[in-house]
């Protein structure tokens, strides 16, 4: 990369910082229906336009930065150690995301965005679209892992695929949409979070335990 390149692309990733670090600060101090893409522009003091440059949408905007868990999981699965079942992979990776989730509750940031969120249908509904999109990487994840035998149906690797990431990724939305209503005092976070992980720890070993039992079934 040339020195030209190189300047223009620091320059772009810092603007993107900008408008990023603007867009939250406002989001947290009027809530997220009240502020505007031109709101955001102007206290940047850059282009709408170049605001759409970095971000598609509002809810991008709002979301960026702040859901690990939409990769982790598919990244989990992908980046196994060799000795380790997708599953087990899975597991660790959700129960990490989630406690993590849970005991970031303490922090003010965390809990504004908890906050904003809850005050706002157009970002419930993006969450959920967000999960959507963990749960179809998840799938595919899975589905790669399983391309060469070792799936715990042999008879319908897609569906098992589809089954897995559905049930693991409502069971991961559902227990912290649960643990962070109503929003915690911060001194209960942590154990809040060690209560979702004990409940979410249980509620995999029982899957994985019907996904064994199932797979033992058809040998």
């Amino acid at each position: 990369m040339s020195e030209g390149s190189d300047r223009r692309a620091r320059k772009k990733a810092a603007t993107r910082q900008l408008v990023l670090e603007t867009a939250q600060r406002l989001f947290d101090q009027r809530g997220f229906e009240a502020v505007t893409i031109s709101d955001i522009a102007a206290t940047a003091d850059v282009a709408v336009q170049t605001v759409f440059n970095h971000f598609a949408t509002k809810e991008d905007l709002f979301f960026a930065g702040r859901t690990p868990w939409v990769e982790a999981p598919a990244e989990a699965v992908r980046g196994r150690r060799p000795d380790e079942s997708p599953v087990a992979a899975l597991r660790e990776a959700l129960l990490r995301v989630l406690g993590e989730h849970v005991a970031a509750l303490a922090d003010t940031p965390q809990r504004r965005m908890v906050t904003t969120m809850a005050a706002s249908p157009a970002l419930e509904s993006h969450e959920r679209e967000l999960n959507d999109q963990a749960r179809a990487r998840l799938e595919d994840a899975l589905l790669e892992a399983w391309s060469d035998g070792g799936a715990p149906s042999r008879e319908n690797v897609h569906l098992t695929a589809a089954l897995v990431a559905s049930t693991w990724m409502a069971t991961v939305r559902t227990i912290a949409s649960e643990a962070r209503r109503p929003l915690p005092e911060p001194e209960d976070a942590v154990d809040r979070a060690r209560q979702a992980v004990s409940l979410a720890g249980r509620v995999f070993d029982s899957l994985a335990l019907a996904l064994d039992s199932g797979a033992s079934l058809q040998r």
